[in-house]
């Protein structure tokens, strides 16, 4: 039964796939192109259907990303507690979440207004007519910045969500004690995993595992994914679908340990950019699938040597995972270079703002 839910899962993220695209405009045409995007993707249908419980956590967190579109803070908030119990690495989608909520989150009528899709020719048509912003001191800047994070949905969703979080821990800590704790949260800080895996890490790890590691040695692999983490999030937090992917892709990329089932956190996202990117299947996107896709068969025929054969290729397995690093980085380049950034909720023109048309 638990594959039948799983791939159950599956399914209801198709449709959370198409419910988001449908909120922000995109043609119903474009939408089932997504959706197959998705269905089809060999990645996620295996790792639903071999008893994985992934596609259950990224149900969950496009099911939050809609409560966020629909103006359900609390909802969200629920959810997102309840998720980040369950599977810890949503807790890196909080800064942009809380960046989101902020003072140009609810529009004029009290309800997040929403950025549409427009087509190539809209925005050809549309180019003639942007916004100005009136110079203003880097500090100015930094203030309004802050201060438009303390809002009545940031609060209410960042109370709720961690009430959300800490309750159900401490249910479970009540049941199981620190066996649980240690187990389900704990244990990632510190995590050394010596098996070989897609993780540039695997093979400092390999040779270090029997002397162990300091607490300073376990925390600085964090240090990468940090400084990662938080230059997108400066960059892309207010186009959050596509914060959201770049982030996963570079968590997933730069993480102690990596199998194939991370994969589909950010596959879940990648439906929700594509109308918005001027890639065209070919030949960059082409590229970009064959690279990705090449980079990994090729780690993965070290692996079997190693794995099945029994043969002496851990420094080539590790030099294929570096190479798997820099195919997820030149992909991760070229889809920021070829996205048309759109904020996922519209900012009201302040009065500081003015608007400057083309002379015909």
């Amino acid at each position: 039964w638990g594959k039948l839910l799983f791939s159950a899962a599956d399914l209801l993220v198709g449709v959370f796939i198409d419910d988001i695209l449908e909120l922000r405009g995109v043609p119903a045409r474009t939408r089932i192109w997504c959706v197959v995007a998705w269905l089809f993707n060999p990645f996620t249908f295996t790792i639903g259907t071999r008893g994985n419980c992934e596609p259950v956590v990224c149900a969950a967190m496009l099911w939050i990303l809609i409560c966020l579109m629909k103006g359900r803070v609390l909802q969200a908030a629920f959810w997102y507690g309840l998720i980040v119990h369950f599977r810890i690495y949503p807790i890196i989608y909080a800064i942009p979440f809380v960046i989101v909520l902020g003072k140009n989150y609810a529009g004029p009528a009290g309800r997040p207004v929403l950025t549409q899709w427009i087509s190539k020719q809209q925005l050809q048509s549309n180019k003639g007519r942007e916004n100005v912003e009136e110079p203003t001191s880097l500090l100015a800047n930094l203030w309004n910045f802050l201060s438009s994070l303390i809002t009545r949905d940031t609060i209410l969703f960042g109370l709720f969500s961690g009430s959300m979080f800490f309750a159900w821990t401490g249910i479970f800590f009540y049941l199981y004690g620190w066996e649980f704790l240690n187990e389900a949260l704990l244990y990632h800080l510190t995590r050394t995993d010596p098996r070989h895996n897609f993780s540039i890490y695997f093979y400092h790890i390999y040779l270090h595992h029997q002397q162990g590691f300091s607490s300073i040695q376990r925390l600085a692999s964090f240090l990468p994914q940090l400084i990662v983490q938080l230059a997108l999030i400066v960059r892309f937090s207010r186009d959050l679908p596509f914060c959201m992917f770049l982030q996963t892709v570079a968590f997933v990329a730069f993480n102690k340990v990596m199998t194939a089932q991370y994969f589909v956190w950010f596959f879940c996202l990648l439906p929700l950019i594509l109308p918005w990117t001027g890639m065209k299947l070919r030949w960059k996107g082409l590229a970009c699938a064959l690279v990705w896709m090449g980079s990994q068969l090729h780690w993965l025929m070290w692996a079997y040597l190693l794995e099945f054969k029994g043969r002496n290729v851990f420094v080539q397995l590790w030099a294929a995972g570096i190479v798997f690093l820099a195919a997820n980085t030149f992909v991760m380049i070229m889809v920021i270079r070829h996205h048309r950034h759109t904020p996922l909720f519209s900012v009201p023109v302040g009065p500081g703002t003015k608007i400057a048309a083309k002379k015909d």
